[in-house]
């Protein structure tokens, strides 16, 4: 008996050591963060018949506008934010699939460019960028999906980043997609030139930082967003 208690004693000590020590799961395979809007993306139901669905796909600009004025969505529930924060164009390519294709939008707006610039490496070219975001163009124009292509929103300069030419860079790769744009007759949302500066960065009081808008800054490009939708699905 004596002996069968220290063998269950030590069972359930080996048991929950091993629970304890088992490690997290390893997500690094996930780099573009699938998992981020899976669970969202299967509870949202398919689009009525009329309904003109737009995803906006895009980092922290769109992903923070959800909370710093949520009624824009809440009172526009075929407007499908899919931002995630810190993400550069790459990473938006490979959740093309999954975050805007799978949710049979009618249009996409893509706003890309500023998280590769503002790297560190040196190795993000405007060209690099360009070639990220034809390729959602494409993917998007074969499933019927109106792109709509963004003008980024000025930035004087990066906050994690100091005395990098942020404003330079940014208007550069403006002139790139509105380029792009232009030659494939695509829409061009413009966020830049109604929060921009005399020093080609953010009006002050339009942003919390330099580079992400407050409230009154999302309110803005609320209407500009609402003025390009309507030109895409017209």
């Amino acid at each position: 008996m004596k002996n069968s208690l220290l063998f269950i004693f030590s069972f359930l000590c080996t048991t929950t050591l091993f629970a304890q020590d088992k490690p997290a799961e390893d997500f690094r395979d996930d780099w573009a963060d699938l998992r981020h809007y899976a669970a969202e993306n299967k509870t949202l139901p398919a689009p009525a018949a009329n309904e003109k669905r737009v995803v906006f796909l895009g980092s922290s600009i769109f992903e923070f506008w959800k909370t710093r004025m949520p009624e824009y969505f809440e009172n526009n529930k075929n407007y499908i934010d899919r931002g995630i924060s810190g993400q550069i164009s790459p990473q938006l390519l490979i959740r093309f699939q999954q975050d805007v294709i799978a949710l049979k939008p009618k249009a996409v707006i893509i706003l890309a460019g500023s998280n590769d610039i503002s790297g560190s490496t040196g190795h993000v070219t405007n060209e690099s960028i360009m070639n990220n975001v034809r390729s959602m163009v494409e993917l998007a124009q074969s499933h019927n999906i109106k792109p709509i292509l963004c003008a980024y929103l000025p930035i004087y300069e990066y906050p994690w980043r100091k005395g990098y030419p942020a404003a330079e860079k940014i208007i550069a790769l403006n002139k790139t997609i509105a380029a792009y744009a232009k030659q494939k007759k695509l829409v061009l949302l413009d966020y830049f030139t109604p929060l921009v500066d005399e020093k080609n960065g953010q009006r002050a009081d339009l942003t919390l930082d330099g580079v992400h808008p407050n409230k009154q800054g999302y309110e803005i490009m609320a209407k500009v967003t609402d003025e390009a939708i309507k030109r895409a699905l017209k």
